[in-house]
């Protein structure tokens, strides 16, 4: 008989958070601390024997840094700590951004919303910390939940949750969008992950890597100034995509390069990516097709930025409103009708990633 959850929550409130650190829960082999940045951003870090994640519950619900087995797998970034802000890339540096969730992606000239929507660093009221024990043994998790009221128009509720378990180095996110409205809403989101990118990592992937399920993104952002080099290499990646699947220093992914992938899942519905690393051990990333359908991988390394979404999860690709709408890509979410979406991020050790890449050969293979 499968046991039964036993889960304690917590509320928490701005007035916890102080300047120096401190425990707020311990529960088996987790805690859940505290803490406040000097830029007023409240932070909870989770911490287990083998790393932690730092959670920002007020602010987009960002999970703000991750790190295990003493390596750092977020992306490099100029920020080093959150600040409280609703545009995106005036806080730019987060390990997990939530994006969405009426609108998603790069703002043509004729789109009105912000890049990525309004989820990124949106105003959380509510927010919780949860202990629990399930089938799988002890865990922590954060959560909350955003409301979103326009009169006339909009009004949705964002509830977000990332759970950490005792001696693991994958932590489970969700998002739960719920349209609490009686009439419909257009609905946009993306599990925005970002790795810190390797020398010489190696990318092993469940989708098939040709020219049809590995494409490369040709609309230009209007943040990026193309050159005749950069063309240049977009192209060469549109006839041979598989040249990206080593991340060599040389490859000039300055300012960023765009993939649209086709994923495919294992029996129990999971899709997975992973970066080797050049040691054995791997990033990695799972997330379900049957619910995020589009899988973007984006590749940003700069002198000052070295950033790498292996599969940013999504439900359309990142062209902005108008043309995701245009390619059939915007869902839609009937009144009092709710969403979920799910993906696991982490580290895995080298004998984890070996088992994970003989997973990822018998689904390519299936």
């Amino acid at each position: 008989m499968r046991e039964m959850t036993r889960e304690t929550i917590v509320t928490l409130r701005p007035g916890y958070f102080g300047d120096k650190e401190r425990v707020f829960i311990e529960h088996a082999g987790l805690s859940a601390s505290l803490l406040r940045f000097d830029t007023g951003v409240e932070a909870v870090r989770v911490r287990n024997a083998r790393g932690e994640i730092t959670v920002l519950p007020f602010q987009g619900q960002q999970v703000w840094d991750a790190r295990f087995d003493e390596r750092v797998l977020t992306m490099k970034s100029m920020f080093t700590q959150p600040l409280p802000t609703r545009e995106y890339l005036a806080n730019y540096g987060a390990f997990l951004i939530h994006c969405g969730a009426t609108a998603m992606g790069n703002p043509s000239k004729d789109d009105s919303h912000p890049l990525h929507g309004e989820l990124p660093n949106a105003p959380y009221r509510s927010a919780f910390l949860a202990a629990g024990t399930d089938e799988r043994g002890p865990y922590i998790a954060v959560g909350g939940e955003y409301r979103h009221t326009i009169a006339f128009s909009l009004n949705y509720a964002a509830r977000p949750r990332v759970l950490l378990r005792d001696g693991e180095t994958m932590m489970a996110a969700s998002m739960e969008i719920e349209n609490l409205k009686k009439t419909p809403m257009d609905l946009m989101y993306m599990a925005h992950v970002n790795f810190r990118p390797l020398d010489n990592g190696r990318l092993v992937y469940s989708a098939p890597c040709s020219r049809e399920t590995v494409r490369v993104r040709t609309v230009i952002p209007a943040h990026v100034v193309p050159t005749e080099k950069y063309l240049a290499f977009l192209e060469e990646l549109s006839e041979n995509p598989g040249k990206h699947n080593v991340l060599a220093p040389g490859l000039a992914f300055d300012p960023e390069v765009v993939f649209f992938l086709s994923y495919k899942a294992d029996r129990d519905g999971w899709a997975r990516s992973m970066m080797v690393h050049p040691d054995g051990y791997a990033s990695t990333i799972r997330h379900r097709p049957d619910q995020l359908n589009h899988g973007v991988r984006w590749i940003s390394r700069t002198p000052d930025q070295d950033c790498f979404g292996l599969c940013l999860p999504s439900t359309a690709e990142p062209d902005g409103y108008r043309a995701e709408k245009a390619k059939g890509n915007l869902r839609s979410l009937a009144g009092g009708q709710s969403a979920r979406f799910d993906c696991e991020a982490g580290l895995l050790t080298p004998a984890e990633a070996r088992e994970e890449e003989a997973a990822i050969a018998r689904i390519l293979a299936g």
